[in-house]
């Protein structure tokens, strides 16, 4: 019989061997842990400062934690918290601690604006180490899915014909309720106190209670879009077919490539020579042509400079855009109009069709129809589109799991930290 290797599972080791030796050398988890200790945790800290009972995890165990897992494809608490139970790499990260997934969890809700905050921290690392230049930025956008169901919304009209339906109902199941008490009082057992709503009188009161309060959100909305106008909100009337959603309100219906699905709007900068993210947003706003003017903003906040160039597709695309690109003296590259797959790569981007009333457009067209305009614009997807692929494909999120516009934008600042960390440790261990 041919010999085979040892195998002993329950042999015990003389010595408990360090977990560092177990894992690879090149493994990112090393990196990792240098960078948190360069990280500035003073928010966290101020929070924790004041309060009492058992101490909590170092602030610098969870924020790893989070960042570990998103490098690992990981993002809920319930797989982090197994993570630190089963992962080598990450029992060597925490120091062998266990969260439970309800402290991860809250951890994740409690600090939302300081996580969120770790991605310009990290940019600055990025930015020091030679991988931002801004010499050129591909800016684009994707629909990401929200934790929440298209069936759970519902259009204002809709709503205006169930509330008096539902109103009616509670009405006549509390008229039954009290006709019943009368004769029932002495049947009800000692777990039945004799005022408890029956099952079915609670379920319609609290979806009564739901078409109310989704009443009141388009109402107030109806009345901040009139007010910007400079209308009269009191004579503000909201479209039977504007919608809101139960379960994630601030969540909207969105066009993906799967149909329509409650989504957000996840915006990305990319710099072109690193792929290194300088600016993120998520937005409910479903046009990107809203994000061009916030995200350009966003960037120079957060690296005191505008870019030298700039692309971005035909969604993109307004007078008003090309204008503020211009007042920040950025060469930009738009498309004017979409392309489709069959197209020749080098195929005209614009329409050959001019106006007087647009300059600004027409400057864009002759810079498409040239030749360094069109090797410009053909950067933006090798640029930005990877990222999206990276994010979606290989670290696997498609969804979000926090619901409310800014838990979900902590929620992709986070991720975006995570990808830039991959690119600075992949700089720093060279080709």
């Amino acid at each position: 019989m041919r010999p085979y290797r040892e195998h002993t599972p329950d042999q015990a080791a003389l010595l408990p061997p360090s977990l560092a030796e177990l894992i690879p050398a090149d493994d990112p988890v090393f990196f990792l842990r240098e960078v948190i200790e360069r990280l500035d945790l003073e928010p966290f800290h101020r929070s924790y400062r004041a309060e009492r009972g058992r101490p909590p995890y170092h602030p610098a165990l969870m924020v790893g934690l989070y960042l570990y897992g998103a490098m690992r494809r990981t993002y809920s608490s319930r797989r982090l918290a197994e993570l630190c139970r089963r992962d080598v790499g990450c029992m060597y990260l925490v120091g062998r601690a266990t969260p439970d997934y309800h402290t991860v969890g809250e951890f994740r809700q409690r600090f939302t604006n300081e996580l969120a905050g770790l991605f310009l921290q990290v940019l600055v690392l990025c930015r020091e180490a030679g991988l931002v230049r801004l010499g050129h930025i591909s800016l684009d956008g994707t629909k990401l899915r929200a934790n929440a169901s298209k069936h759970k919304a519902m259009s204002y009209g809709r709503m205006l014909q169930r509330e008096p339906a539902l109103a009616q109902e509670v009405a006549r199941w509390l008229e039954e309720g009290r006709r019943q008490d009368a004769a029932e009082d002495a049947e009800h057992g000692p777990d039945d106190d004799g005022w408890s709503l029956p099952e079915e009188l609670t379920e319609t009161s609290r979806r009564l209670e739901k078409i109310r309060e989704g009443k009141a959100r388009l109402e107030a909305l109806a009345r901040e879009r009139a007010l910007a106008a400079g209308e009269d909100p009191a004579q503000a009337e909201v479209p039977e077919r504007a919608q809101t959603n139960f379960t994630d309100p601030e969540s909207r219906i969105m066009h993906t490539p799967d149909g329509f699905q409650q989504s957000y709007n996840a915006q990305l900068a990319v710099d072109a020579d690193s792929q290194v993210i300088v600016a993120c947003e998520v937005s409910n706003a479903p046009p990107d042509v809203q994000r061009l003017r916030p995200m350009l903003e966003r960037l120079h906040t957060n690296l005191d400079q505008y870019p030298a160039q700039l692309t971005a597709d035909a969604g993109y695309a307004s007078e008003a855009n090309f204008a503020a690109l211009a007042d920040a003296h950025v060469h930009a590259v738009i498309a004017l109009r979409r392309y489709h797959r069959d197209e020749p790569p080098d195929a005209d981007p614009a329409p050959r069709r001019a106006s007087r009333r647009w300059p600004h457009r027409n400057v864009m067209r002759e810079r498409l129809a040239s030749a360094d305009g069109k090797a410009l614009y053909r950067l933006r997807k090798q640029t930005v589109e990877p990222v999206f692929g990276q994010i979606k494909g290989a670290r696997g999120f498609r969804q979000f799991l926090r619901r409310g516009l800014a838990p979900v934008g902590a929620e992709w600042a986070l991720l975006c930290t995570a990808h830039n960390l991959l690119k600075l440790h992949q700089a720093s261990v060279g080709p």
